[in-house]
């Protein structure tokens, strides 16, 4: 795990604070890979949803790492949180989910994600997301534009305007609803929509391969926050039911329904 001692990071350095995110979310890809690999059991939490040992071992390694380096910097972790540990946070904080997708993840599928987003204010300023189904890393955030990393190599990626013959709709595979999804998306024209599971769908759209993803119903600020800073800095916006950029801190970190988009959608 994080054990081994390593320089501080500075609470306002972006650029280190980025790496660090960057660092954690490669290692805890490797962790769950690891355990993926030599097999684990699923348990239900008090909410329904599922966990595994993937999902704990990953933020035990993001939080420690994330306190160690920058301990000025409260961590909010998923499962922490449904263990009901309470985090006070200031103005800046992490936000950490250590394994989004884990209904994908446990039946072998490969849209899972880890997420690591650092707040400021209402604002979500920097985040990490890796795709260790995938083998990539996105990072993105204000002033730092947004790249994806892959085989070693790193690539600034942008968002695109739909193409003519319409939109490329993500949707989601276990949370979907088709009323809502024909609502939304009366009156524009569409070429595809395609179900993908966590928060994969964001980062299609962040680096230009889809237009836009409508999402119905609760998810957490851990599940968002780091997606919407990639998204933000590749030139996509996630807003809320009134049009607005999705805010953060809110009653007991829920959010309401949202869409991604991408260019003009």
């Amino acid at each position: 795990m994080s054990s081994d001692p390593r320089p501080a990071v500075s609470p306002d350095d972006d650029r280190a604070l980025l790496a660090l995110a960057f660092r954690l979310a490669s290692e805890a890809s490797t962790i769950i890979n690891d355990i993926r690999a030599r097999g684990f059991h699923t348990e239900l939490k008090k909410d329904a949803s599922l966990v595994t040992e993937a999902d704990r071992a990953s933020e035990e390694h993001i939080l420690a790492g994330l306190r160690a380096a920058c301990p000025s910097i409260p961590a909010i972790g998923e499962e922490e949180m449904s263990a009901g540990i309470q985090v006070s946070t200031g103005d800046t904080y992490w936000l950490v989910d250590p394994l989004d997708g884990t209904r994908g993840f446990s039946s072998g599928g490969r849209d899972f994600t880890v997420n690591i987003g650092l707040v400021r204010g209402d604002r979500p300023v920097l985040g990490v997301v890796a795709l260790p189904g995938y083998g990539q890393i996105y990072t993105g955030g204000d002033g730092l534009g947004a790249t994806r990393f892959e085989n070693g190599r790193s690539e600034p990626i942008h968002t695109a305007a739909p193409p003519p013959e319409g939109l490329r709709v993500l949707a989601s595979s276990h949370h979907g609803n088709t009323e809502l999804l024909n609502r939304w998306l009366a009156g524009r024209k569409v070429s595809s929509v395609v179900k993908m599971a966590s928060s994969v769908k964001f980062m299609r759209v962040a680096e230009g391969d889809a237009d836009f993803y409508p999402r119905f119903g609760p998810t957490m600020e851990w599940d968002t926050a780091a997606p919407q800073a990639i998204l933000e800095a590749a030139g996509g916006a996630l807003l809320d039911e009134s049009g607005q950029p999705l805010r953060y801190g809110k009653p007991e970190r829920r959010n309401g329904s949202f869409y991604c988009t991408g260019g003009r959608a």
